[in-house]
This record gives C-alpha cells, structure tokens and sequence, in this order.
C-alpha cells in the first residue's frame, strides 16, 4: 500500500524517449493518464492541461513519432505530471535537444518549481545545475559535493585564470609542472588555470615562455561550476593516488 501511495506522487522522466510513435500527442497523454490512475472524470481536463503547458494544442492530433526530439521531451515531461505528482524525477531530459529547446525546456521546470513541485534532475550538462536550488556533484558513484551554485563556486580554494596559448593541449602539460598550479582544463579554446593561492597574471605568461609557449595571455576568470567539478575531480584522483 505504501508503494502504491508513492507512486502517486511521484512522476519520472527517462532519458530514453519512451512514448508511443504511433500514437497521437493526445493519445499518449491519454494513455498514461490511465497508467497513473487519474480518475476517469478528469481526465480530459489533466490532457488539456498538459497540451497547454507543454506548448502542444497545435499538435494533439499530430503522430508523436514525427515530433522533433524538443515537442517529444515536451510531450514526456507532460506525461510525467499528466496525474499531477508532488516529486518529479528527470533523467538528463534535454539530451539530443538544440539550445532553444533547451532553455524553454528549462523555462517550464522553473514554473514547476514555482509551483510548488520538486524537481530532481540529473543531468552532464553543468550549466544547466545553474538553474537548480541545490545541487550533488558524484563522482565514480560517491559524492563529493553539496550545496547551492554559488556555495559550490565560493568553495573553491586558489585563484582561477582564463590563459589564452596556442597550442592549447600541450601547454596543460606544461601547466602542470609550475609552482603553485593546482589545476587547469580545457575550456572552449581556452584553459582554466586554478593556483593555489592569487597571482599576478604575468607570471603564469612568463612560466607559459619559459616552457616554450610565447603569446600566452592571462587574466582572472569568473568561477563556473565546470571549473568546481574539474577542481574537485582533481583533488579525488590525487587523494586515491596518494592512498594506492
């Protein structure tokens, strides 16, 4: 009895696109209304709730197999909250999907939230855990970090810089030999320098010419939660290093 009463207030979304190609748009909805139970006399009212919230009145009667992968990740999340759960889970539900799909897609979990609907997401994508309340960084199944964005970006210990080099790829090796680097990444076609304590710019450029890597340029970066994850990471492999 117990599980069947969380399963009413619960809805999930999985990664994998699971509805039904050679059904409607309202067909499907209507589908899992009865899968979640929803009464039958409200059932009509929960299909057009869905349409409208997910932005699919055009596309009721539309097959869902010829959906783009955005209306389809729309047409899932409705059916997920299609018998109205108080916890909603979802499976990195903008995989495959194109930036503008992405955003409203994001739009609609923060009128969840606004709702009063707890959202659960897992997702790679770290700038999307900037659209969350409180986020778990895991990492080889254990976690290793807490909080909200902004306290996951104020722990960082050091000092981060964007350096500017060409070639990128084997000045990280290079990086990697000065005092004082903690670490450094990739970062569009840049690289994310963190050292342990804040120094003046020019001497991560002088280290760069010393090492055969003349040009490079050096100038503070904003924290971002791809720099927590690769700090953080980086820490976890030396600590495992250290204790084999």
């Amino acid at each position: 009895r117990d599980a069947e009463r969380i399963k009413e207030r619960i809805g999930y979304m999985s990664q994998r696109f699971s509805l039904y190609d050679d059904l409607t748009v309202a067909e499907n909805v209507r589908f899992y209304a009865g899968v979640y139970q929803v009464p039958r006399a409200r059932r009509s009212e929960r299909l057009d709730w869905v349409l409208r919230m997910a932005g699919l009145v055009e596309q009721r009667n539309r097959l869902t197999g010829t959906l783009s992968v955005g209306w389809k990740q729309r047409l899932a999340l409705g059916c997920a909250l299609v018998h109205e759960p108080e916890v909603l889970f979802l499976d990195e539900p903008t995989s495959g999907v194109d930036p503008v799909s992405r955003r409203s897609f994001w739009d609609l979990i923060a009128e969840l939230a606004e709702q009063g609907v707890t959202v659960m997401v897992t997702t790679h994508v770290m700038d999307e855990v900037e659209h969350c309340h409180r986020a778990i960084l895991i990492y080889r199944g254990r976690r290793i970090a807490l909080g909200t964005p902004a306290e996951l970006k104020a722990g960082i210990p050091g000092a981060l810089y964007e350096v500017r080099v060409a070639p990128a790829l084997p000045a990280l090796d290079a990086l990697a030999q000065v005092e004082g680097v903690e670490d450094a990444a990739l970062f569009g076609t840049a690289l994310h320098v963190r050292t342990r304590a804040a120094v003046a710019p020019g001497f991560l450029e002088e280290a760069l010419a010393r090492a055969g890597f003349p040009g490079a340029r050096a100038a503070p970066a904003e924290v971002t939660l791809e720099d927590v994850f690769v700090s953080l990471i980086a820490g976890a492999d030396r600590t495992e290093a250290g204790s084999a």
